[in-house]
Order: C-alpha cells, then structure tokens, then sequence
C-alpha cells in the first residue's frame, strides 16, 4: 500500500497515460522508497513490468549475469537466458523482446540502482543512449524508469547528459523522505498507536524515511523504540551511518568529515569557514562539488541568511544524520546499558538536542507554518543572526523569519517544551530584544509580527497575550 506520496503519484498516472514514450529519472536519499513506489504503482496497472537491479560493486560479468534473470522472469517464464557478452547485447536483447509483446499495454523498464550497474567502461551509458534514440523512444507503449541512490550521478550522467540523452528525460522525480502527517499515517498502517508526541520524538530520530519506520513495533513508546533500534547490542541501525555514506560515496570519509563539521552549528556553518577549516581546496572544486552531491541527496540544504551580507550558510536537515552524531558517534564500539536512551532523555543535554532537531523538523514543515499563521504572501524563509560585540552591539537570533509580499515579516521563535510554554516577564523582555535589535541592525520598515511555534502550546499570560500574534503547534504540523 502507498502511503502518502500524492504528488508523485500524479505524475506517474499523468506518464502513464501519456500518448508516448516516456523517460523517468528517479532519484532520492538510500531506503527512502524510490523502487517500492515504482514496483507498487506500476504491478497494479495493465502492464508488462520488467525490473533490473544494479549490484554494488558487482563487475560487469554479474551485473549482466543479473539482467540475463531478470529478462527470464518476465519474458520467458523463467526459462534460462544466456547472459550477454555487453550491455549493447542485453539492451539488444531486450528490445526483441519487447517487440514480441503482443499487449498494447505499457511496457514499464525499470532500471533500478543504474549507477551500480554502469560499472567503469561498461559501455552502459552509450548503450542505453542507443536503443534509447533508435528504438524505444518511437514506441509509445514503453515508459523507461532509472533510478538511484546516487542523485548527484543521475543528475550528471543522466539529467544533465551532454551526449544522446542530453534533454531525454521527460519527468524527473526527487522522492523525499514522509512528513509528520505521512509518517503517522505509514504507523497507523503498521498498527503501532502514538500520539503526536511520540511521533514527533521518532522523527526526530529517524526521520521520514520508510525503512527506518519500518522497524518502529507496535505497543512500545517511543523512547523504547529509540532504545530498541540504535542502543540494544543487535540495534540494526548500530552501523547504518556508515553503510549509508558507503553506499552512496567513493570517498565516504571525506563526506562524514565534512557533513560532522557542518553539524556542529545548528544555525548552520558558513562556506567562507568550511574552507578556511576544512581539507578541501576551495580552488579545486572538491568542496564545491561535495556539498552539491550532500544536498542533491538531501542530507544538507544550502541557504542564505535574511540580510544575505553573510555569504552561503549550509545546514544539516537530515533527523537520522542529525541523531546519530549527537548521540550515538561518541559511543561507537562501547558497550551500552540497556536503558540508555532512557536515561538520557532525563539529562538537560537531551532538551538541548530536542530544541535543535524540532528547529529542524519546523524548516521541513514550513508550509504547514504558513498555513497554520494564515499567510496568503509568503516571499522566501531564513533566518537571520547577529554576533554581538563587546561594548558595541548585543547578539541575538531570529530562529525563522517569514518575509511576506504585503509589506510584513513574521519572526518566529521555536520551542520544544514537555509543557505548554509560558512567556514570563523575562522571557518577554528577551523577545521585545530580539525584536528591536532585528528592526534596528536591519533597518527595515516593514510590520514585524511576532509568532511562537511550540510543541506543546503556549500557555495563557499576560505577555503572551500582549506580544504574541499567532501560535503554531504540534498539531499543526500533521496537516
């Protein structure tokens, strides 16, 4: 069953219906569900459905040993095909193939994990380019899928082709991980009843990644589900960060390194300090292109702050990536109690992670904040910092900043309590600073509104009451 995923659906109906030949470029972070959404939609249409998948660090004689079964089960009844000498062989051979199907149905080819597959001097890409041009592209029956885990490959060597399938792709589909509202609905599926909250705490751990929830049991908390699936000595995901960087990365070291150090400010670090601290050579455009492939697979987002005077500031948005190196990179090779994360989440360190990684799960739901604060004009969103000086100027910092077309910005501010939050005396003269310094430095002229985004609520006083002109909650996110 398909969870969520209502935009990519109507796109794969739109190609399905389509009167031509179509080329579709999946792409997406590893186990986010790009081949379930693929094998789910189209085994339930009229079709005939022919999968391939691409082996990790398989040489080319398996990867087309491979192919060889794959074109067995869905064209021969499983009776044993010869494996191809090259790819241009396989794709021949799939062409007849395909031209012996009787069924005006479609016929899907779904290349799954291409990248694996199109091994050095393989000889894929050209073949791929050919039978693509000479052959399938004439046939309207067919709708040629490829995808993968490695998007900054795809978008290379296949979106941004600058040979045959140079401008060949006719849809492109980057499959992000579930929201709050998918990833409760993907839970319910699998029977396990939580509330927001405990949804909410789960997210911030794994994300919205499908086969990380999959693992998520039903009648536990989520605190014991955390324990379960990072801490206990056979955690399955004890070693994923590892595998996942592997999986996507030649050079996998070289990207923990970087992603580590970006890490390390929630705010998000600056480009001018990644090359002024890391080992990459800023003339030499490895930087450049590592932080491009983190944020093609979504672990990274590039942004520039509200005054933009501050250059390129690049954050961490991944909640399994975010977790694992707050909580779990210290431990690595240490044996754990067995009620670890239980006793963290009792520490003051757990409230500081929590006010970080719900900061976090908010810029991924800025659409539902902007539904839920009834803004018809919303321009762009950042934030913005200023770094006091001694005896000159104090600092202070917007969390979320709404710039609107109606002359107005919004300035949010983001708490994560167990507890509807309660604006106190102190706490309001802090927001009557933050906003009078923002209105100073900036010298904007536009009406400042003030907004409070909290987990649990806001809790009725004097100050809320007189400074506060639109709260969002939990609940609000799940839409």
């Amino acid at each position: 069953m398909l969870i969520g995923r209502k935009t990519e659906i109507k796109q794969l109906d739109k190609i399905y219906q389509s009167a031509e030949a179509e080329f579709i470029v999946l792409y997406g972070r590893r186990r986010v569900g790009k081949t379930f959404l693929i094998r789910e939609y189209f085994t339930k249409k009229k079709c005939t459905y022919f999968q391939a998948t691409g082996l990790r660090k398989g040489v080319l004689k398996k990867q087309l040993s491979h192919f060889a079964k794959s074109l067995s089960e869905t064209f021969t009844h499983g009776i044993a095909i010869k494996s191809p000498n090259s790819w241009d062989e396989a794709l021949h051979l799939l062409t007849q193939f395909i031209e012996k199907v009787e069924s005006s149905d479609k016929t899907i080819l779904f290349l799954d994990e291409l990248p694996w597959m199109a091994t050095r001097r393989s000889g894929l890409l050209e073949a791929l380019d050919y039978y693509w041009n000479r052959y399938w592209s004439a046939n309207p029956k067919i709708i040629l899928v490829i995808c993968g885990s490695s998007a900054s490959w795809l978008i290379k060597n296949i979106i941004y082709n600058k040979g045959g399938l140079h401008n060949r792709c006719t849809c492109e589909i980057k499959l992000a991980p579930f929201n709050l509202a998918e990833t409760s609905a993907y839970l319910a599926h699998k029977k396990v009843k939580l509330n927001s909250r405990h949804i909410l705490e789960l997210y911030m751990a794994l994300g919205g990644v499908p086969y990380y929830l999959k693992y998520v049991e039903p009648g536990l908390t989520a605190a014991e589900n955390i324990q379960n699936i990072f801490f206990e000595l056979q955690a399955p995901f004890k070693d994923e960060f590892q595998k996942l960087f592997d999986s996507l990365f030649t050079e996998s070291q070289a990207y923990i390194e970087l992603i580590e150090l970006i890490a390390q400010k929630k705010e998000g670090v600056s480009r001018v300090l990644l090359e002024s601290t890391s080992t990459f050579s800023p003339g030499g455009g490895r930087l450049t292109q590592r932080l491009k492939q983190l944020e093609q697979t979504s672990f990274i987002e590039s942004y520039f702050p509200w005054d933009k005077l501050r250059g390129e500031y690049y954050k961490v948005i991944d909640e399994f990536c975010l977790f694992y190196l707050y909580w779990l990179a210290a431990y690595k090779g240490k044996k754990l109690m067995q009620d670890h994360w239980l006793k963290q989440i009792q520490k003051p360190i757990y409230h500081v992670w929590s006010g970080y990684a719900f900061e976090a799960v908010c810029y991924k739901h800025i659409n539902q904040i902007i539904q839920a604060l009834k803004i018809k004009t919303a321009e762009s969103v950042s934030s913005w910092r200023l770094i006091g000086k001694k005896g000159i100027s104090e600092g202070t910092q917007i969390d979320l900043l709404i710039e609107r077309n109606d002359d107005a910005i919004t300035l949010c501010e983001i708490k994560y309590t167990e507890e509807p939050f309660a604006i106190d005396k102190a706490y309001a003269q802090i927001l009557a600073k933050k906003k009078n310094v923002f209105e100073k430095e900036t010298k904007t002229k536009k009406q400042i509104f003030l907004t409070m985004i909290s987990a649990n609520g806001l809790k009725p006083t004097l100050y809320s009451e007189e400074m506060i002109e639109g709260i969002v909650t939990l609940e609000n996110l799940f839409y």
